[in-house]
């Protein structure tokens, strides 16, 4: 299980206590997470993600897309912080939670849901003052191809933030296939179009409590600027 705080992201999950020696590869697809959200109680912390508070704290208000929004936590958020949402996650079992929980928070009339596959994600017009991703993790290095279609949402002078797992030596648990996945923020800005400028680039140092123990951790962040 993810620790508080830790949002889904989907494509992978990297929080199993032991993943059996064969890849998984149904671990990547919507069918496996349909079924993983088709039990009761919550999958999730809930609670937004630190990195995304961080950063559009510092931000204006306005539109905002959160891809892989799993149980809607990070889109709750931003509703109560004056954004007008769209939650987007290949699950349409996740999508219905997600809904549910914002309605239960209040902020339904803030809020729009869109079923699409962040690996051929197509803006198809559509432009957000923000665009967000955490702990998405495609195969084999696809994050940096995910960064360049979900740029392509991004409304001129706004941001897109993407938030995944560094490489760690505590992740020894995973298989090859997740450890694939994760990536240092550096490696995605070949993803990043022309027009866009970086604004942070780092591995963010942090601590997270699983099962009793105390481990560091590092998120990988990109935060990237549009040019107006």
């Amino acid at each position: 299980m993810r620790p508080a705080g830790v949002h889904p992201g989907h494509m992978t999950h990297m929080h199993t206590r032991e993943d059996p020696p064969h890849e998984q590869p149904e671990m990547f697809e919507p069918d496996a997470w349909d079924e993983r959200y088709s039990g009761t109680g919550s999958i999730w912390s809930g609670n937004p993600n630190p990195q995304l508070v961080t950063e559009a704290s510092r931000l204006t208000p306005g539109t905002a897309l959160d891809v892989g929004c799993g149980e809607g936590g990070d889109v709750i958020w931003l509703a109560q912080n004056g954004w007008r949402v769209t939650g987007a996650d290949f699950s349409r079992a996740g999508l219905d939670r997600a809904a549910k929980h914002a309605d239960d928070a209040g902020v339904a009339d803030s809020v729009d849901w869109w079923q699409v596959d962040a690996r051929s994600f197509d803006a198809e017009g559509r432009e957000y003052d923000l665009v967000t991703t955490h702990f998405l993790h495609p195969p084999d290095g696809g994050m940096v191809e995910v960064t360049r279609r979900l740029s392509a949402a991004v409304a001129p002078g706004g941001h897109l933030l993407v938030v995944g797992h560094s490489p760690s030596a505590h992740h020894t648990q995973l298989s090859e296939s997740h450890r694939r996945a994760m990536f240092d923020a550096e490696e995605l800005l070949p993803g990043l179009p022309d027009d866009f400028e970086p604004v942070v680039v780092e591995q963010r140092p942090r601590t997270v409590v699983r099962d009793g123990r105390h481990i560091d951790i590092a998120d990988s962040t990109l935060l990237a600027r549009r040019k107006a």
